[in-house]
């Protein structure tokens, strides 16, 4: 039987793929400096070796055969997964992926130590070379209407860019409105979590909250990184990283919780579409929904602070002195910050724009590389009116171009939105929803998720999956109504 042959050969491509993930991992967590370089190029021979079965003719005739026997719901899906990506990657050719799998390596160091010495200038050559090698990847691949389309496909099946534009209009708008709005609120402010906190102690706090989400250690570990990531190496390997800084409480907690949720996500998608096209998640942006739940509409909630402060106090007997409803307002306090991890669910989304505005126009040849940290500059004046004081703090902060994730950032912004169209349903389903949280259920929260989401794998394209968990399509109303539900709390207005 085909289907029996093609699902063998993608066991063995998921094979190198491990291989070539657990050596990506040591890249960003242990291994020393100097190997950057030789250890790019056994990633790059690697990943090569996975995309040539990928593409070959072999594959193609399997998917052909296969299609045409008797097959299951499941076996549907991965013919029909397996054939979009088949035909989306046979059009590059074998040595342009090659070139970007060592190219994104080796500016990913030269990233490091750029954003380290707030020298830009170290950065540049090599992200022109793979701004310069996604340019040809969008064109092997292809589009209709705009180059970015290509790449935006890649993360977000379908997705347009003039479609992209129609959803941010209304919602920049909406943000700039209430930005302002904000200012004339009670004022509050995080200074209690900007105190000194040892990074022992932040660790415990960071795994008691992996623990409560109901993260399966045996399945993964946690480690430090300069920029967190969840990756799955394999089955029932699913590791994540976060980092610390002694004077910020929130950035290791949340970075640990946001990378929790993309987990959690990894870990119960079923073990037997391992390795198959559908065992993955339906979409970047529904991946970013799992994650941005778990840390800002959970973790960011009264009701989870009304169960996790006595952890909190437990390891920071400090916090004593402080209510679950003054940390609730610090973790939620609202400002025009220069750092996107690190900005609050209002601003959020304008550091996106921001991101998707440059990275369109750069794809485009509208804007040089050499441009950037001062187009970047201009657009945070004009966007959060605020300008970074280095380019550490601006143009460098995130590592997503060094990898040549031109298509990736518009993701957060539509996670955010399917988010709140999820906690929606979620609480329509579980009326008590907010007493369970308070009395520290949250596997309550896992098992929705897991049943609505996490199970179905990548058998839906996002637009389908969101109608069969919702019953519509996606909508940024409930986004703008949660923004509205809880700030109107924080500020009391």
């Amino acid at each position: 039987m085909s289907i029996k042959k093609l699902k063998e050969k993608y066991l063995l491509i998921s094979k190198y793929n491990t291989a070539a993930t657990l050596l990506e991992w040591d890249f960003e967590t242990h291994m020393p400096k100097k190997a950057a370089e030789k250890r790019a190029e056994v990633i790059g021979e690697i990943s090569s070796k996975a995309f040539e079965i990928s593409i070959s003719d072999e594959m193609g005739e399997l998917l052909e055969n296969a299609d045409k026997e008797e097959l299951n719901e499941v076996e549907k899906a991965i013919i029909k997964v397996g054939k979009k990506e088949y035909e989306k990657f046979k059009k590059i050719p074998k040595e342009l992926f090659k070139e970007m799998n060592i190219s994104s390596s080796k500016a990913q160091s030269a990233w490091e130590e750029a954003k380290l010495k707030n020298n830009f200038n170290i950065f540049k050559p090599y992200l022109e070379k793979v701004v310069a090698l996604t340019k040809k990847m969008a064109d092997y691949l292809g589009y209709e209407e705009n180059r970015y389309d290509a790449l935006l496909d890649l993360y977000e099946p379908g997705l347009k860019t003039s479609e992209l534009r129609k959803v941010i209009e209304p919602l920049r708008s909406f943000l700039v409105e209430y930005l302002n709005k904000l200012d004339k609120g009670k004022k509050t402010n995080n200074s209690i979590l900007k105190e000194y906190f040892p990074i022992e102690k932040q660790k415990e706090l960071s795994l008691r909250a992996l623990k409560l989400m109901k993260y399966d250690f045996d399945a993964g570990r946690m480690d430090i990184s300069m920029h967190p990531f969840t990756t799955t190496i394999g089955p029932n390997d699913v590791r994540i990283t976060t980092r610390y800084n002694e004077k910020d409480l929130n950035d290791s907690l949340y970075s640990t919780i946001h990378e929790g949720g993309h987990a959690l996500y990894e870990q119960g998608i079923p073990e037997g579409f391992s390795g198959l096209p559908i065992g993955d998640g339906a979409s970047m942006a529904i991946h970013e929904s799992q994650s941005r739940f778990w840390e800002n509409i959970i973790g960011r909630s009264l009701e989870f602070w009304k169960y996790f402060y006595n952890d909190l106090v437990d390891i920071f007997p400090e916090f004593k002195n402080h209510t679950p409803e003054e940390i609730f307002k610090a973790v939620n306090y609202v400002e025009r910050s220069f750092i996107r991890t690190e900005a609050d669910e209002v601003t959020y989304n304008l550091h996106i724009m921001l991101r998707f505005e440059i990275e369109e126009a750069l794809i485009n040849d509208k804007i040089k590389v050499e441009d950037l940290p001062k187009i970047w500059n201009e657009k945070m004046k004009e966007y959060l009116g605020v300008v970074p004081e280095n380019d550490s703090e601006g143009v460098l902060q995130d590592v997503h171009w060094a990898h040549g994730s031109f298509g990736y950032f518009p993701s957060y912004m539509l996670g955010n939105l399917y988010s709140a169209q999820f906690y929606n349903k979620m609480k329509k389903d579980i009326p008590d929803l907010n007493e369970q949280i308070s009395n520290g259920n949250f596997e309550i929260v896992l098992n929705w998720l897991r049943e609505k989401i996490h199970s179905k794998g990548k058998m839906y394209e996002p637009g389908e999956l969101v109608e069969i968990v919702t019953g519509e399509p996606l909508s940024s109303k409930y986004f703008i109504e949660y923004i509205e539900n809880k700030f109107n709390k924080v500020y009391e207005l």
